[in-house]
């Protein structure tokens, strides 16, 4: 449910974009993203910084996309945001030594420091390659290229979730024995 609701809003974007242009689906883009964190936050009861930060670039872009009639605002959203979470993934991990997705999920599972270590790494590693990527086809490729890019260029994301997810089954504690099941009780004599 939670993965159909992250990709509802691009998938809207690209029906408004193929039926309207640029313009009515960033406007499409933007009103999806509010509603959907709406959902989150009334799911959640609150949204998590990567959400905050990727409604707010999609705001600002976006209305400077609508307000100056300029698309490379709207295509270079997701260059900035990628290349934002590799410096602030970066910046935690080495030069506060502070592991942020150890303290996002470390609550629901458990992983060796050196497991924490390797996926934050791997998370900078992708998002930097995610940024130079859209970067590269927002520089040099049209705007249609590029919208077909954000709806099948999903293959990047699902692709690295699971194959962090298949990492992150080999490092996790096997589950404990079940319990024996209770005997059952003696009947009166």
């Amino acid at each position: 449910m939670k993965l159909l609701l992250d990709f509802l809003p691009i998938l809207l974007f690209f029906a408004a974009y193929k039926w309207h242009g640029i313009y009515v689906g960033t406007a499409v883009l933007m009103a999806a993203t509010t509603v959907q964190m709406a959902v989150v936050y009334w799911m959640d009861k609150k949204l998590s910084t990567m959400h905050k930060a990727t409604l707010a670039l999609i705001l600002i872009f976006g209305t400077l996309t609508l307000a100056l009639q300029d698309e490379r605002f709207i295509k270079w959203k997701p260059t900035v945001l990628y290349a934002a979470i590799a410096v602030a993934l970066g910046v935690a991990l080495w030069v506060y030594h502070k592991n942020f997705l150890k303290i996002m999920l470390g609550s629901q599972i458990t992983l060796p420091d050196f497991v924490w270590q390797r996926l934050s790494a791997a998370w900078i590693v992708y998002c930097l390659f995610m940024a130079a990527l859209n970067g590269y086809v927002a520089a040099f490729f049209s705007t249609d290229a590029w919208a077909n890019f954000k709806l099948w260029g999903y293959v990047f994301p699902l692709a690295f979730i699971i194959g962090q997810g298949i990492y992150i089954t080999r490092h996790t504690p096997d589950d404990p024995e079940p319990a024996a099941p209770a005997a059952a009780p003696e009947a009166p004599e």
